[in-house]
């Protein structure tokens, strides 16, 4: 017997984005990176509901795809010359003395376009796993996790996270009118068309959710003190520093030991002793919280055990992920990346199936009502 559908906690999916994305930032191997945008969205193809904000992931893909190619085309037009392995011959741009070490055009290496290859790879590795996490985290749900000192700040956060799937959502069904109406055109007559219900349909959800905070008591006066405030702010925002500047050092490998691990231990303690503080003071219930069971535990720890596993590959055998660009190298892959690409694609079969929406057809045999005057 299969397991019922469910929703996965929104935290185990971010938790296992973020392990992927961590993973990829600690290669350049393009069959490496390859692989853990396959397991991401092989994930994301199981995994993912039929809700709107599930729909965003192609967004993701044609993003990675674009920086992919500026990263290319910023090579050829200034690659600087560098390389022996020489594909093609652009003619030169001559600049002024003052822009002396600038080059346009140009020769075009094979070194040049492989490391922009890489690098770009790199990147949209990193943001197809951020837009998996979008793809299959519920963004409202995603507000239950907030600490109550921020809930203020995550409310506009999720409401920012949510204007795009709601734009693309409002697409479809404007879309989907016109066809039922008969509408035709393409190109800039059907921009138009399109363009001004969506803005009258994003207004009105505008309204709608301005009346609903408002009714909540959103935006309203506290009760806590100003020196508390002031407080909980500096200790919030200091502690959030040090651990940007932690994980920072943890990433990058001729960064000091002592900004790595000491600083985000320590930027960790202070931003916790933060919202301690802060939470005291904000009183909020919780309805229905979302449960963390086996299936999210073994997701977050498929995350974080990809990016360990790339961490153990890098002291082990760094050449593989780092490939060589001279001389050049062909990539391959190792042990330990390809068992980090396995835990990574393992939500697909560890999480139970999303709940779908309920069907709207009548039941096959359900007998049609006869309505007389």
């Amino acid at each position: 017997m299969g397991r019922l559908p469910r929703a996965v906690h929104p935290g185990a999916w971010w938790l296992w984005a973020l392990g992927l994305a961590t993973a990829a930032s600690r290669t350049t191997n393009p069959i490496v990176l390859a692989l853990i945008m396959a397991a991401a969205g092989y994930v994301v193809a199981r995994r993912r509901s039929d809700a709107p904000w599930a729909l965003a992931f192609r967004l993701y893909l044609l993003l990675g795809a674009l920086i992919v190619a500026s990263r290319l085309l910023f090579r050829i037009i200034f690659g600087g010359g560098g390389g022996t392995h020489v594909l093609v011959t652009l003619p030169e741009i001559p600049l002024p003395a003052w822009a002396a070490g600038i080059r346009v055009f140009g020769p075009v290496a094979a070194e040049e376009l492989l490391g922009g290859l890489y690098d770009g790879l790199r990147l949209a590795a990193m943001l197809v796993c951020l837009g998996a996490a979008n793809a299959l985290a519920n963004p409202k749900r995603l507000l239950k996790l907030v600490p109550a000192t921020l809930y203020e700040a995550g409310t506009a956060v999720i409401v920012a996270l949510s204007v795009a799937p709601q734009l693309a959502e409002s697409v479809l069904r404007v879309r989907r009118a016109r066809r039922l109406r008969g509408g035709a055109g393409k190109g800039a007559r059907a921009l138009r068309a399109i363009l001004l219900p969506v803005l009258a349909d994003a207004l009105d959800r505008s309204l709608t959710l301005a009346a609903a905070m408002d009714s909540r008591g959103y935006a309203r006066a506290g009760t806590t003190p100003r020196p508390v405030r002031v407080a909980t702010g500096v200790l919030v925002v200091a502690g959030l520093l040090g651990v940007c500047i932690g994980v920072y050092g943890l990433l990058d490998a001729t960064t000091p030991r002592a900004l790595g691990l000491p600083v985000l231990a320590a930027g960790g303690a202070v931003a916790a002793a933060g919202l301690l503080l802060g939470g005291r003071r904000v009183q909020r219930t919780r309805y229905r919280p979302d449960p963390w069971r086996w299936p999210e535990t073994l997701t977050a720890l498929a995350g974080v055990g990809a990016g360990a596993l790339l961490f153990a590959s890098a002291a082990v055998d760094p050449a593989n992920l780092y490939p060589s660009l001279s001389p050049l190298t062909w990539p391959q892959l190792g042990l330990l990346p390809a068992l980090a690409v396995a835990v990574a694609a393992g939500p697909a079969w560890l999480t139970p199936p999303p709940p779908t929406s309920a069907p709207t057809e009548p039941p096959p045999h359900a007998e049609p009502v006869e309505v007389t005057a």
